[in-house]
C-alpha cells in the first residue's frame, strides 16, 4: 500500500474491489485472527516481560496448550520474543518485539473507538 494513500482513498479501493491478495490489511487481520492473539498481545504490552503463569492468569479460560500454541505463533510472526533462562527451576519470559510494540498505536485507536461507541451501546 502506498504510504501517502489516505483513508478515504483506501476505502474507495475496498468499495471497488481493488484490494489485492497481498493486501496489508488482509495480512494483518490474518495475523491477529484467532480467539487469543490480540488478548495476549494486549497483556504483554502492559509489562516489559511476562512469565507463562502470569499470562495464564491474565487470559481467562485459555488452556495451557492453547497459550503455548498462540505464543509460538506470535513468536513465529516476530511479534513476541521468548527468552529462556537456564536456572533451576527453568524460567521463561515473553515480551513484545519492536514489531509487536509497533501494534500499540493500532490498539490505542481501537480503545478510542471502543470508548466512543461501546459506551453508547450500553446506554441503549
Amino acid at each position: 500500500m502506498e504510504k501517502d494513500l489516505t483513508a478515504e482513498e483506501y476505502l474507495q479501493r475496498i468499495l471497488h474491489n481493488e484490494v489485492r491478495e497481498d493486501c496489508p490489511m488482509r495480512r494483518t487481520l490474518e495475523l491477529l485472527s484467532g480467539k487469543w492473539r490480540t488478548h495476549i498481545i494486549f497483556e504483554l504490552c502492559k509489562k516489559p516481560s511476562c512469565r507463562f503463569g502470569e499470562l495464564k492468569k491474565a487470559v481467562p479460560h485459555i488452556t495451557n496448550t492453547m497459550l503455548t500454541n498462540t505464543l509460538r505463533d506470535l513468536e513465529g510472526f516476530g511479534i513476541v520474543h521468548r527468552e529462556q533462562f537456564n536456572e533451576i527451576p527453568p524460567r521463561v519470559e515473553y515480551s513484545l518485539t519492536e514489531k509487536g510494540k509497533a501494534l500499540l498505536p493500532a490498539f490505542f485507536e481501537l480503545a478510542k473507538w471502543g470508548e466512543a461507541y461501546l459506551e453508547e451501546e450500553q446506554e441503549h
